[in-house]
């Protein structure tokens, strides 16, 4: 009787077996929190950016492990660099740079809190993201909306459908949407956006690591981490564009990047960049259109939206005047090449200079709660901007909602 031959034993592999899949992955023995590696060489002596949520009062010395296609390298020591807006949050937005050793074709990072020439035990990797190689891969974007933090079971389905045409009027290629958790209706919107190749849903399960604050001051709001983490999504969302997008858009969905003196996006940068060849960073002023007052026709209260949940931007064309004698938030169109890092309304480090765009060339159109609930309608000014899209806006959010099942 013939024996059926033993199969040889296979040496176990020195890169990782435990390679996360996740958005949020826990760095283990420390309280941070590891989100994405990318390669990048823009800093002299480091080749990998990790971006990550770390504990502001646990920063320690930590050491950067990489899998060379086949082999371990050695550790090399990580600069650490916290954000500085952190809003008094115990936990930041945190970039480590690590340098890759020589002759190691890096595929893989991890972080250790002690050198080691061993192989660790259950140690989480993340894959180094290289942007410049997939540039090769990947259809290459002009403008990239990038939208942090969906959370709460957001349900503003007919707002959100909106926005969304309209930044595909305005000439935006991609959507990046991170999301904890979103209402049914708007769950469903979104899939049907992300099985099109529009809309790209990154998970963000943030409130399974940490307590995240609904609001943006610790002191006031309390909790772990700023806004849901929105600082880390947008630094991330950064990155992930860096190579593919000419231009990221940093705003919430409810605010509409607009040009005013142009039909889209793409004249209106390349006029701006042509005038502004250095400049990396084009801040755009807030303009909010509180949702309590309607325009008194009602031309575009339309019975077909009746049943679809949200708020209908058409709606409202009565703007409020900014207050420029305090602060005023801007939002931003960025070179994702020459950005370091970014907070929510203006760049911390940044490779170029920087332009605040004057309104009467673009604004945002922010239909919103007004902020100065006294003022009133005769105080605001009116603003029909996005009326010069209606027709193909009405059509456009007819054709989605139909298809999603919210239209019969």
């Amino acid at each position: 009787m013939n024996k059926p031959i033993p199969k040889p034993l296979r040496a176990p592999a020195p890169c990782p077996l435990l390679i996360s899949e996740e958005t949020i992955t826990p760095l283990k023995n420390t309280a941070h929190l590891l989100v994405s590696a990318f390669m990048d060489q823009r800093v002299k002596g480091f080749d990998v950016r990790i971006i990550g949520i770390f504990k502001r009062d646990s920063i320690q010395p930590l050491h950067c492990l990489f899998c060379c296609s086949d082999q371990l390298s050695k550790t090399t020591p990580a600069r650490i660099l916290t954000h500085s807006d952190h809003f008094g949050f115990p936990y930041c937005t945190t970039d480590v740079l690590c340098q890759i050793p020589q002759s190691c074709n890096a595929t893989h990072v991890t972080l250790l809190t002690q050198p080691t020439t061993e192989r660790p035990f259950n140690q989480s990797w993340l894959p180094i993201r290289d942007e410049k190689t997939n540039e090769k891969k990947e259809r290459r974007f002009d403008f990239t909306v990038c939208i942090s933090s969906l959370y709460g079971n957001y349900n503003n389905v007919l707002q959100y459908t909106q926005a969304l045409e309209m930044y595909r009027l305005l000439g935006v290629d991609r959507v990046v949407i991170y999301n904890t958790s979103c209402g049914p209706d708007l769950c469903n919107l979104l899939q049907s956006y992300s099985q099109e190749g529009f809309v790209e849903i990154v998970p963000w399960p943030i409130s399974e690591h940490l307590n995240p604050s609904h609001g943006w001051l610790h002191s006031k709001h309390g909790g772990d981490v700023h806004y849901f983490g929105q600082l880390a999504t947008l630094n991330e969302c950064i990155y992930r564009s860096m190579h593919r997008s000419r231009y990221v858009l940093l705003n919430d969905i409810d605010e509409i990047i607009m040009p005013y003196q142009h039909e889209n996006l793409t004249s209106l940068m390349n006029m701006l960049q042509q005038q502004h060849p250095n400049v990396g960073e084009f801040l755009i002023e807030n303009h909010i259109f509180p949702r309590n007052h309607f325009e008194p026709s009602g031309r575009f209260h339309l019975s077909e939206w009746s049943r679809v949940p949200g708020v209908n931007i058409l709606e409202h064309i009565y703007k409020e005047d900014p207050d420029r004698t305090i602060y005023h938030p801007h939002k931003i169109i960025v070179q994702p090449r020459l950005v370091e890092q970014t907070s929510v309304h203006e760049i911390i480090k940044n490779l170029g200079q920087r332009y605040k765009v004057p309104p009467e060339v673009c604004r945002i159109i922010n239909v919103c709660v007004s902020m100065r609930r006294s003022l009133t309608i005769d105080q605001l000014r009116v603003d029909k901007r996005l009326w010069d899209f209606q027709e193909k806006l009405i059509h456009n959010v007819n054709k989605v909602l139909t298809k999603v099942g919210l239209l019969p």
